[in-house]
Order: structure tokens, then C-alpha cells, then sequence
């Protein structure tokens, strides 16, 4: 009885990790995160977008090597915040393949996941081809001021000037992101 009690807090702990909260009100210095009324699905009309701060970390399959948003200057970025670990990650990952062989620019930002083999392998079995910062320890995803860390996927969308144009507070399809990133890519 005991083992059935502890397994059932693991799993509840498990899965909270990869759930979206409703207190997703946040405080920034140029990104301010709001979800005005719990909303998991938020965009940010041009005159409204707040400059995202550039994000660099060590590159999840070189070693050594940096990545950053800054790499990618004029482009539509899909940021893409996810782990090996998180179940919903497993389903999103082939959704960011096919938004990025469309043309559009996924960066992935790996967290929580100390094991760096495991997270590599992860990449390596799905096929894919888009960059990915490896965060282990959530020092790049401090730079988002106050971004809800704990929702597990999440994915962010920037505009060309890689400011913030939508934010999704949960698992995605490929249908919901290339009508988004070919609305950005058209913008002036």
C-alpha cells in the first residue's frame, strides 16, 4: 500500500511538471509575460510586441559550441521550450520537425534534463534537424523574466525583430504554428 501512495505522488509530481498554471501573470523588464484571464493561447498585435531578450546557451548536439536567437537575425523565430522527460515533448517534437522543413526557424531550448547523452538520443531517434539550446539548469529561460518555467512544453513565437508575437501554454501541432509564422513572415 505504502509503494502504491508514493508511486501515485511521483506520477502527480511527474505530470505537474509538464502542466501549464493559471498564474501566468509576470513582471519583466522588456518581455512582460501576461495570460490575461488564464489563457493558454496568447498573440500580441504588432504595436503591442515587447522585444524578447536574446537567448544563448551551450548548442544540446555540439558540445562547446553556442547557440543563440541572435544567430537568426530577420527571421520568424518558433521557440520551443521542451525536455526528454515531459510526455507531451515526445508528441510535440515531430510537429517542430515539420514546422521547421517548412522554412520556418525552430530553436529548441532543452531544460531539466542533467543527462546530456539521454537528451542527444532523444534528438538523434525523432530525426531532428532544428538547434537546441541545452538548459539543464534553467539559466538561459531566466532571461524571460518571469516566463511560467514550470509549463512543460511551451513554445514562443517571434517576429522578425524577435519580438514576442505569440506565446502557447501547451502541447502544439504543426497546424497551429505555420499559419502564425506565414502571418509574421509577410509582416513589413
Amino acid at each position: 500500500m505504502k509503494r502504491l501512495v508514493l508511486f501515485v505522488l511521483l506520477a502527480s509530481l511527474a505530470l505537474a511538471g509538464c502542466s501549464a498554471g493559471k498564474d501566468a501573470v509576470v513582471q519583466g523588464s522588456s518581455f512582460n509575460f501576461v495570460s490575461p484571464g488564464g489563457k493558454i493561447d496568447i498573440t500580441y498585435e504588432a504595436p503591442d510586441r515587447q522585444t524578447a531578450p536574446v537567448l544563448a546557451g551551450e548548442d544540446l548536439m555540439n558540445e562547446g559550441k553556442q547557440l543563440s536567437l541572435a544567430d537568426f537575425p530577420g527571421k520568424v523565430v518558433v521557440l520551443n521550450l521542451w525536455g526528454q522527460w515531459c510526455g507531451p515533448c515526445r508528441t510535440e517534437a515531430p510537429e517542430m520537425e515539420t514546422v521547421a522543413k517548412q522554412g520556418v526557424q525552430v530553436v529548441g531550448i532543452d531544460v531539466r534534463d542533467p543527462a546530456r547523452e539521454v537528451a542527444q538520443d532523444f534528438v538523434r531517434d525523432r530525426k531532428l534537424t532544428y538547434p537546441s539550446i541545452y538548459d539543464p539548469d534553467g539559466r538561459v529561460l531566466l532571461k524571460l523574466s518571469g516566463y511560467p518555467r514550470n509549463i512543460i512544453p511551451s513554445t514562443i513565437v517571434l517576429d522578425k525583430q524577435h519580438r514576442v508575437a505569440a506565446v502557447f501554454l501547451r502541447p502544439v501541432l504543426a497546424q497551429d504554428l505555420l499559419p502564425v509564422a506565414q502571418r509574421l513572415t509577410a509582416e513589413a
